[in-house]
């Protein structure tokens, strides 16, 4: 059944102040790596880490998200209009964050800290990789709750009627809600592509990558697989997403910023695994606790 899209983007409202639910979207992302990311540390999958260094390690990836996250929308999609307004980068409130400027703020602050910790720095892209798909998931429900970031024109059962549609705009809400109900809107349906990425980024993503890691595996194994099945899954979920408005297709008719951005990560996935096949596995050593 076509959906129409009603969500309020505000999840609580107290007077001037506004909750998003984008934002518990990245709340909820951090509790989680925060809660996986101490399981994994009591379970010696980062030897010599306690739970005061992962707090440390988390602390300054989360830093990296926001940071690259934003530094990377405004490099990698919105450049010209940087140029002209150099001070747009601080406009964090008008929305723009990038998956790939956000890894790479993470890779960043993860070298930082492992070249302080002394330790290999694949080590901990290793444990770190699983800890990121359950907050990619909830980013996607974001957009989705946000109706930004939406796909193509479908005649799927299951397409979503998005208010935020250019085509729509001159339509009150009850405007939209009565032709909903007469059925008028039905060529206006789009693919619901952030519950795709969603999915495929989030459940698909952190089931395999969970379970990958359980056991312990070979030095940039876990990492490899990261890399790999987002840059997979991201590339084919391009291909009913609508592209940016200020790029749109860079090349051929259909290929995207996001498709050339994950190109390089499947193929680093690949390098990883194929590294991987003569690299030293680490041993679990589960921190030793303090005795007064």
């Amino acid at each position: 059944m076509i959906y129409l899209h009603q969500i309020d983007p505000i999840a609580l409202s107290l007077g001037p102040v506004k909750l998003h639910w984008y934002g518990l979207m990245y709340l909820l992302a951090f509790l989680s790596a925060w809660w996986l990311g101490r399981r994994r540390v009591a379970a010696g999958r980062l030897p010599g880490v306690d739970a005061n260094a992962f707090s440390d390690l988390l602390f300054y990836s989360m830093l990296g998200v926001v940071l690259g996250g934003r530094i990377g929308y405004v490099l990698f999609y919105g450049f010209p209009a940087f140029v002209q307004q150099p001070l747009s980068i601080f406009k964090v409130w008008e929305g723009g964050m990038s998956f790939h400027g956000g890894l790479l703020g993470v890779m960043a602050a993860s070298l930082w800290w492992t070249r302080k910790q002394r330790m290999h720095y694949f080590d901990t892209m290793d444990f770190v990789a699983p800890l990121v798909p359950l907050g990619l998931g909830f980013g996607r429900i974001g957009n989705f709750i946000g109706a930004e970031l939406w796909g193509k024109y479908t005649h799927a059962g299951w397409g979503v009627i998005f208010p935020t549609d250019p085509a729509l705009a001159q339509l009150s809400a009850a405007e939209l809600k009565a032709q909903y109900a007469a059925g008028a809107l039905q060529q206006f349906a789009r693919h619901p592509s952030q519950l795709y990425q969603a999915f495929l980024e989030g459940v698909l993503m952190f089931a395999a990558l969970w379970w990958f890691s359980r056991t312990p595996r070979p030095r940039y194994a876990v990492s490899g697989l990261f890399a790999l099945l987002y840059g997979v899954f991201r590339f084919a979920v391009e291909f009913v997403r609508v592209p940016d408005e200020q790029l749109k297709y860079l090349a051929f008719g259909w290929l995207t910023m996001g498709q050339l951005l994950s190109t390089p990560l499947i193929a680093l996935g690949v390098f990883l695994l194929w590294l991987s096949r003569r690299a030293p596995t680490l041993q679990p050593a589960p921190p030793v606790k303090e005795t007064r």
